[in-house]
């Protein structure tokens, strides 16, 4: 037998060798632990923990004491250590919680205080923390100062953005130098050239212009190039161009270059119609008398054509609703060419399906199907504008046309009526004829210029959104895509796709302000190889 005592004394281990039979007779050694009750702590453990705490406590006693004779701003690499580890081995907490909390409450106090009037401002952040050590702000003051220089870089900030809308909203508005060249040589052309001024269409075509067999396309614009660019895509986009009609409508000014451009750059095998607004015995003040007066109110003029801030409060005014009212006062919507497209059914009496298109639109496909397209009764197919994966294009409801604080407006108009689109439209002239369309566009415009043009804020389509309610069928929205002329996230894909791109908004692919990669979609179809395009410089590729 042996004994064996462990060197902490906590057990005693007994063990046994035999060799006998009385001990299994196989050689196994018995054991047997004793565990005895452990000792709480050794002596040597003890010695050991003395001799430590009496090295380290002068240590930390020190590094206290100089931290707090020195003070929290003034300490070396030394001091400093001894700051951040003596407190916490004493139990001392750090001030810095308090001092934030202390800074978060002056913020508080000075954001709800008027800042001081005729307060210097320092030009930078670096300008601050100069003076700020220079002549030692304390915090609410640097806190005042901050607000003040934050308040100052928003206010410029949002000068520069309304500036800059501005300035887009008389580069939109203009007509650029090119464009207004070709227009005076061909006008001039018109003048000195015979073959400029030969009919159009040719007498043997004539009765081709009221034969419902063809396929009638409807373009109202002064812009020559334009019209050209609508024409030409529309033509070379045909499966059968033979069988297509354009009616073309302009100003009296303009119709002497439309006609010269169309009659020395001949749109064959298609035919053409030049007709200008004087040219249309119906156009009198008898029967448009509304819009005689919308161009010659001396109030709505000054309404479009001064100054565009007058009488808005700008800190009180988004940018989306600013850009929205400069282009509502855009000069083109007390035009007549802009409201000819009311009167369809009396203009041309003979027809009984036409399509209109706006001049800033390109043809990118076939559009004789759409005469194809049962509109079940309705007067006017057209593109609903509430539905769409583009959320700023595709997301117009009436309440985005409409003021709804306006009592009349909201006493016979849903908010949440879904918008549709100007610029690609098939119209059932036969069945618009049956309707009182044109009577309640005249009504909502008297009532307009009545309430001081309070009810609506953009030019033609909210009276027409009016107008038309309960005449409209949605058509398929791959016929007609929006927003190219605002909306620079235009995915590519959908415009290649589309059968009509509609450049609506203010950068029109004619003006230098036009979005460079979207423009090509347009200029493919400008004749740069035609010398009045050529000489007058015309967004020269």
């Amino acid at each position: 037998m042996h004994l064996h005592f462990s060197p902490s004394m906590r057990s005693i281990t007994i063990s046994s060798s035999c060799n006998g039979s009385n001990n299994n007779g196989n050689g196994f050694v018995d054991l047997m632990k004793i565990k005895v009750a452990a000792r709480h702590m050794s002596y040597r453990t003890f010695f050991h923990t003395i001799l430590i705490l009496a090295f380290l406590l002068p240590f930390v006693f020190i590094l206290t004491a100089v931290v707090t004779l020195e003070g929290v701003n003034k300490c070396s690499s030394f001091d400093c250590l001894g700051r951040r580890f003596g407190p916490r081995l004493l139990g001392r907490v750090d001030d810095s919680g308090r001092m934030v909390r202390d800074f978060y409450k002056i913020l508080d106090e000075v954001n709800s205080m008027e800042v001081p009037d005729g307060l210097k401002l320092p030009d930078s952040f670096g300008q601050l923390i100069s003076e700020m050590n220079n002549n030692q702000y304390d915090a609410r003051t640097f806190a005042i100062m901050l607000r003040a220089m934050m308040d100052k870089f928003e206010r410029d900030i949002n000068e520069s953005k309304f500036s800059e809308l501005m300035n887009k909203h008389f580069a939109a508005s203009s007509i650029p130098k090119g464009i207004h060249c070709l227009s005076l040589r061909l006008t001039d052309e018109y003048s000195s050239n015979a073959n400029a001024r030969k009919q159009l269409p040719s007498p043997e075509c004539l009765p081709l212009l009221s034969d419902n067999s063809y396929y009638h396309f409807i373009l109202s614009t002064d812009n020559i190039l334009a019209a050209s660019v609508v024409v030409t895509s529309t033509i070379q986009s045909s499966l059968k161009p033979e069988k297509i009609v354009f009616h073309i409508i302009t100003d009296k000014k303009t119709y002497a270059g439309m006609h010269s451009w169309f009659a020395l750059n001949p749109a064959s095998p298609a035919i053409i119609e030049v007709k200008g607004i004087h040219q249309f015995d119906w156009l009198t003040r008898e029967n448009v008398p509304v819009l005689e007066v919308v161009e010659n109110h001396n109030g709505i003029r000054d309404y479009y054509h001064g100054n565009p801030v007058s009488g808005t409060n700008l800190s009180a005014t988004t940018l989306r609703d600013f850009a929205s009212k400069l282009q509502a006062r855009s000069p083109k919507y007390i035009s007549l060419l802009n409201h000819i497209r009311i009167y369809l059914p009396e203009l041309f009496p003979n027809l009984d399906k036409v399509v209109f298109l706006d001049d800033d639109v390109v043809i990118q496909r076939d559009l004789s199907p759409l005469w194809e397209i049962d509109l079940e009764g309705h007067v006017n197919g057209a593109v609903e504008t509430c539905k769409g994966e583009d959320a700023w294009v595709m997301s117009k409801r009436f309440r985005n046309y409409l003021n709804f604080s306006h009592p009349l407006i909201a006493k016979h108009l849903d908010p949440e009526e879904c918008a549709w689109a100007y610029g690609m439209n098939i119209f059932d002239l036969h069945a618009w004829r049956k309707t009182d369309i044109r009577e309640t566009y005249h009504f909502w415009l008297k009532e307009n210029l009545k309430s001081n043009m309070t009810m609506w804020k953009l030019g033609t389509l909210p009276p027409a959104l009016i107008a038309f309610k309960g005449h409209v069928h949605h058509i398929d929205p791959s016929w007609h895509l929006l927003g190219l002329g605002y909306q620079i996230k235009t995915s590519i894909d959908d415009v290649e796709k589309a059968a009509v791109i509609h450049y609506n908004g203010q950068s029109k692919p004619w003006l230098p302000i036009g979005f460079e990669h979207l423009r090509p979609y347009w200029a493919k179809y400008v004749n740069y190889s035609n010398d009045f395009v050529r000489n007058c410089h015309i967004l020269e590729p």
